[in-house]
């Protein structure tokens, strides 16, 4: 069998050709850990999970936080905030020349290139036969679109897998018709067979009394590999103070029960006798206790994560000849 193994690996064309167990590719991917706890989880479903390789994508309407969420994996991928002297910008116009631009760059890079890809946004391209028909005066509608974005993504996908990139889209969506619409995601279903994660920005006012101080923006998980679709996880910002570190968790620790809310505006830690107000549950010290409870980050794993368990249920129990021979004996009789 071992000298079979070898001769497959030895008649392959394609250097990556290994034993599964010993593959580059499916051994534990690079984490972009970021200083959101909550956004970890919807990246990941793990408290000190994160960005994986592979195409992310942001969606939402105009003014729901995508360019930020990007920006703010750019500055957790450099570990150091935004060095724009490490960051090359490519201007492009509509999608053919970014579909060359970027498979010209990503065929260079190798597996040990440090590199993650931002487009923002994809919602905004156009098609070059729009641009064309423009300059013509032609008014007619353009059907090559969703099949330049398909094909964009296809070549992608498989070069981010294998050489180890992050690739953040920021995408737009639009409204189905129907009498109980839903949020799709523009561009075709190119993008949602590619992606590894689909994320739909939803938002909610933050008011304190009758004025607005932020926003909730709600990561909706359309598509995941790693986190149970149609999870949501809240994120807050504020108009003085940005995203705020702590947002999320919150809501998340009241369904663990690892915050309780023992009278209106009041919180409490269980098994504490301190309460809280709402404002002084937005430190290090609050939450710090409860982030290093083991209990706690299990909760959210078994809440939000994937399993990746038995391929199928009662794959452990041992069944026997005798056992189904008996069984189809029973049935006759």
């Amino acid at each position: 069998m071992n000298a079979l193994i070898d001769k497959i690996k030895k008649n392959s064309t394609i250097k990556e050709t290994n034993v599964l167990s010993k593959s580059k590719l499916f051994s534990t991917k690079d984490l972009i850990q970021t200083s959101v706890p909550a956004l970890n989880v919807a990246l990941s479903g793990k408290l000190d999970g994160g960005l994986t390789p592979g195409l992310t994508v942001f969606a939402g309407p105009s003014k729901h936080f995508k360019t930020a969420f990007a920006m703010m994996l750019i500055q957790s991928f450099q570990n150091i905030g935004i060095n724009t002297d490490m960051v090359i910008h490519t201007p492009i116009t509509d999608i053919e020349q970014l579909k060359h631009d970027v498979m010209q760059q990503i065929n260079q890079f190798e597996r040990a290139d440090n590199v993650m890809i931002v487009v923002d946004s994809v919602g905004n391209l156009a098609s070059k036969k729009e641009v064309d028909d423009a300059l013509d005066g032609k008014s007619v509608a353009d059907m090559t679109r969703a099949k330049q974005m398909k094909s964009l993504f296809r070549m992608i996908t498989p070069h981010l897998t294998i050489k180890d990139i992050p690739m953040v889209v920021v995408n737009h969506t639009y409204m189905e018709i129907g009498m109980f619409p839903k949020a799709i995601v523009s561009g075709g279903t190119g993008i949602y067979y590619s992606a590894d994660n689909i994320f739909i920005i939803g938002r909610q006012q933050e008011k304190s009394g009758t004025e607005v101080v932020g926003y909730n923006f709600i990561i909706n998980v359309e598509k995941s590999r790693y986190v149970r679709e149609k999870s949501k996880i809240p994120i807050e910002v504020t108009f003085e103070g940005g995203i705020s570190k702590w947002s999320g968790l919150l809501d998340i620790s009241l369904a663990s029960g690892h915050v309780v809310k023992p009278s209106n505006g009041w919180y409490q830690r269980v098994g504490e006798e301190k309460k809280y107000r709402l404002n002084d549950t937005y430190t290090k010290e609050f939450w710090l206790p409860i982030l290093t409870d083991p209990t706690f980050g299990e909760w959210i794993e078994n809440r939000y994560r994937m399993g990746n368990g038995q391929m199928m249920e009662g794959d452990n129990v041992d069944i026997s000849d005798e056992d189904i021979s008996e069984e189809y004996e029973n049935q006759d009789m």
